[in-house]
């Protein structure tokens, strides 16, 4: 079977798109999000998404399948905050590991299966590496400008332990997204290398920031020129966009990283901007036409979607995809 760098050399690639929008449509209720054992636990746990890879299994692989039957060649466990600081707020860091392990398995299970249908068309697990909700360059206190809720040994800690995981858990890639403070992806990067020295293997990287407004800056204040410089030391297989954006506002910074990477390229919009009532409405041909002028520009060898996205909008961006080429990599003198 071909590595996934090979087929990138001859195709792009269809991520798949939101985990979170698919699990709401479900309608699911506080019990669903309790796994066995926690039935009478303290603190409501509806909305912390990770634990249904405990709770509803079935409904997470089903998502999954949904993707994989999109044309999506990756998938992303359902992991985006299953870390020990991001679950302490839940109380649930004691699940930290079964729940990497868990997730990692139930989109392992779906790329498998779909792989068997069709080996031409082998699919890819990517191991969902969130941001945190503690950050290590800004003060959440407007008073103390000069205090952090934690150190970079503490998210050094946290990321390993769920990188960890999803390695065992059988991930064949690891993506960083959603980045908007370059010191906690600097940590994750930290993490998965000592990770990788210690276990002898290593799996591709992909790394996705995130501008958060019209500034073109991230929310620890770096511009997209900045950023890509900061992550120079990282091999990785992709650096791209995700979330806050949708794909037309993300145009201008897309075309500094198509410009300036060294790596391939990958973006993966919201359904546009959301509305007042907070809903995305982007229509899935709105988002394919318009990634599909960044990969007609040569700019991409990735595409996915994020918030707001669902399997209609990744058929439609697979379609898009394969009327076009991959971007080729920058050679700067």
């Amino acid at each position: 079977m071909k590595t996934i760098e090979q087929i990138a050399q001859d195709r792009i690639l269809v991520l798949d798109g939101a985990m979170g929008t698919m699990i709401q449509r479900l309608g699911l209720t506080e019990e669903d999000f309790h796994p066995k054992g926690m039935e009478d636990h303290k603190i409501l746990l509806k909305g912390n998404n990770e634990l249904l890879s405990l709770s509803r299994p079935e409904a997470i692989k089903r998502i999954h399948e949904q993707y994989l039957e999109a044309g999506a060649d990756i998938v992303e466990t359902n992991t985006f905050s299953a870390t020990s600081i991001a679950q302490a707020e839940h109380e649930c860091g004691h699940l930290v590991r079964e729940m990497n392990l868990a997730s990692a398995r139930l989109a392992r299970e779906a790329c498998e299966a779909y792989t068997k249908k069709d080996p031409s068309k082998p699919r890819f697990v990517a191991g969902a590496i969130g941001p945190m909700n503690k950050t290590a360059s800004l003060s959440p206190d407007v008073n103390d400008p000069g205090y952090r809720a934690v150190t970079f040994d503490q998210l050094v800690a946290a990321y390993k332990e769920q990188v960890e995981a999803l390695l065992d858990g059988g991930v064949d890639l690891l993506l960083v997204e959603t980045i908007f403070d370059t010191l906690n992806a600097k940590a994750a990067f930290y993490a998965i290398e000592e990770v990788f020295e210690q276990r002898g293997k290593r799996v591709p990287l992909m790394c996705s920031v995130t501008i958060t407004d019209a500034s073109g800056r991230t929310l620890s204040g770096q511009t997209i020129e900045a950023f890509l410089i900061s992550m120079q030391h990282v091999p990785l297989f992709s650096m791209g966009l995700n979330c806050a954006l949708g794909a037309a506002q993300m145009r201008p910074y897309l075309e500094v990283i198509a410009e300036q990477s060294p790596c391939r390229v990958s973006i993966y919009p919201n359904a546009g901007l959301p509305d007042q009532m907070g809903e995305y409405r982007e229509t899935p041909d709105v988002t394919a036409r318009l990634v599909g002028e960044f990969m007609a520009n040569g700019w991409v060898n990735v595409v996915g979607g994020c918030c707001g996205t669902t399997p209609e909008h990744i058929a439609a961006l697979a379609k898009e995809a394969a009327k076009h080429e991959p971007r080729r990599a920058q050679v700067h003198a």
